[in-house]
């Protein structure tokens, strides 16, 4: 990194002005949350591993979304924590450029992965029949393995374009953690390049995969009209809205992130919309599909069981 013609060897994370006791507070909350995050994705991925009946594409995918709010929560959470402790605390140049990269590719994946769960219900209730034969498990792999790909590759192109660019001061970054665009307003030469490969790259992994969860879903959404009993819609029904509620909160933030104006008064106001996106959709995630999903609850219940004393 000694090649971007640097001065700036470390950043102060401004995040939220707030007075000591108020810090200490929220360090208590945020903690909790984090711990949940853990547990619930956690219990995810240890349910679908343990019970065969939950080895199936759609729980497969789950498991790969669990791993990336697990990462997710991990590269931003901790960081949080320590600014609430200890607001002054710097982070190296180093740690940031990681942080940024480790927070693109987590968010890019996620996008992907979403849009190949909706796909996955797409074969499962519109072709029934065909489930099988079009979801095995070597396409089941590819996908996993070209969203996971192209995160890291897209995340690859952001960083190229910000590593060279020279760091003068200041060195306050008006954000909770390294975000990219916080850490573009730093920058002492033009970033409007960088910019619009952000953009672009928002609208590709935004609002191309809402299309597509959009389209897959109205084909759904006839096809479970047409199911005769009204527990097959249901069951159909179930999973679905999980899956929307998820999609609701991730592409939402996002749009807004990313696609939106990166200038202006709205700044602030996305810096506090990014802190629910990294703080709370992790957490959320595996609620939403423990509360609504029959089997992951089915398979809780068998495990706890278990474990239950005669």
């Amino acid at each position: 990194m000694g090649g971007n013609q640097t001065s700036v060897t470390e950043f102060l994370l401004v995040g939220i002005p707030l007075s000591p006791r108020m810090q200490l507070l929220l360090f208590g909350l945020f903690s909790v949350f984090y711990a949940f995050t853990l547990l619930g994705n956690g219990v995810i991925l240890g349910l679908i591993s343990l019970h065969s009946k939950l080895h199936t594409p759609m729980y497969f995918f789950l498991s790969q979304l669990a791993t990336v709010d697990i990462a997710y929560a991990c590269n931003t959470v901790p960081q949080m924590l320590v600014n609430l402790l200890s607001p002054a605390q710097p982070i190296s140049f180093a740690g940031c450029m990681t942080q940024t990269f480790l927070f693109l590719t987590c968010g890019r994946t996620e996008c992907l992965l979403l849009m190949v769960m909706s796909y996955d219900r797409y074969v499962a209730i519109c072709l029934p029949l065909r489930y099988s034969t079009i979801m095995n498990w070597k396409v089941c792999d590819t996908l996993v393995m070209v969203s996971w790909a192209s995160g890291v590759l897209m995340t690859l192109v952001d960083m190229l374009l910000l590593l060279p660019l020279p760091f003068c001061g200041p060195q306050k970054v008006n954000h909770f953690f390294c975000e990219i665009i916080a850490i573009l307003k730093l920058a002492c030469a033009d970033t409007h390049l960088n910019e619009v490969v952000i953009v672009t790259g928002g609208v590709f992994l935004l609002l191309g995969p809402v299309s597509a969860i959009v389209v897959s879903y109205g084909h759904i959404l006839r096809a479970i009209l047409k199911i005769q009993s009204a527990e097959g819609r249901w069951k159909a029904f179930s999973t679905c809205s999980s899956h929307l509620c998820v999609v609701g909160l991730f592409y939402g933030t996002g749009i807004i992130m990313y696609v939106g104006p990166q200038h202006g008064d709205s700044q602030e106001k996305k810096k506090y919309l990014l802190l629910f996106h990294s703080l709370f959709n992790p957490m959320l995630n595996p609620l939403i599909y423990s509360l609504r999903n029959r089997e992951v609850n089915a398979a809780l219940r068998r495990r706890l069981g278990k474990g239950r004393p005669l």
